[in-house]
């Protein structure tokens, strides 16, 4: 996918059913994964050189989203037995085959979900990862206002360097996503991957010292509730990409404390 995958395991991962886990995640805990999108093929206007799921693929034909009604359907049954098993929950977690907020009806799904975690386990959080490439789209930005946690991608700051790194699909515009970034007024997790390597015969490095100082730039302006940073930890869909130094990143870390922004570093 996209974004960073908390629950995928090898190179070019699909989830194949709609609600997966509970799994571990260090940032969210025990965590309930809801997959909004189809299960057959990774859908997304992002194809990331270092996913894990691989690159996406041509979009040939309208995706196969699932209902909206089986996707309640079926979370409620999870959320129930786990409750009848006494199982404990931290968070229900919008991830997956994509960017879950492609799906049409995101806005009631996540609506309804919130519903059904304040009915099953009200202390558990409801969380999204995204790469924030729809928050232009008021019902989307509104929805993702009220779940409880909302981690947006930010890889980088330059436009150049997040288009080879994250290879939009279509229409996109950084400094408008980061003026839209500044209205979530703070409510709101930014999540970069660092690393260096070359895609294309071109080196791609976003760790340098003017990438790193543009993008505290941008967190500066955003002023989000969190920062989360990390590196790559398996596969990439393209190979020969290297992880950033753990030093680099607890020196990036350091940077944004001192904006007095809390950040969670995972090397």
């Amino acid at each position: 996918m996209a974004f960073f995958c908390y629950f995928c395991r090898m190179s070019t991962f699909l989830f194949n059913s709609i609600i997966f886990g509970p799994l571990w995640s260090r940032r969210l805990g025990e965590s309930l994964g809801v997959n909004l999108l189809p299960l057959n093929r990774k859908t997304c206007n992002f194809s990331c050189i270092y996913c894990e799921c691989g690159l996406t693929p041509a979009l040939k034909s309208k995706p196969d989203f699932p209902p909206r009604q089986l996707v309640l359907e079926q979370l409620r049954n999870k959320l129930s037995r786990m409750k009848e098993e006494s199982r404990y929950l931290n968070s229900i977690t919008f991830a997956g085959n994509g960017e879950p907020t492609l799906h049409p009806e995101f806005p009631e799904i996540v609506d309804s979900s919130i519903s059904l975690r304040d009915e099953f386990f009200p202390e558990s959080k409801v969380a999204v990862l995204s790469n924030a490439t729809m928050i232009g789209n008021d019902r989307i930005f509104n929805a993702l206002l009220k779940a409880d946690v909302s981690i947006m991608k930010l890889d980088s700051a330059n436009e150049d360097t997040l288009r080879k790194i994250n290879c939009p699909r279509g229409s996109f515009n950084l400094s408008r996503i980061i003026d839209r970034l500044c209205e979530f007024n703070g409510k709101v997790t930014i999540q970069t991957l660092f690393f260096r390597g070359i895609y294309r015969n071109s080196a791609v490095d976003n760790t340098t010292r003017r990438e790193v100082e543009d993008w505290l730039k941008a967190i500066r302006k955003i002023r989000p509730e969190n920062v989360m940073i990390y590196s790559i930890a398996r596969d990439t869909a393209v190979p020969g990409l290297e992880k950033a130094d753990p030093e680099k990143l607890y020196a990036i870390a350091r940077k944004v404390e001192k904006l007095g922004i809390q950040t969670q570093v995972n090397p």
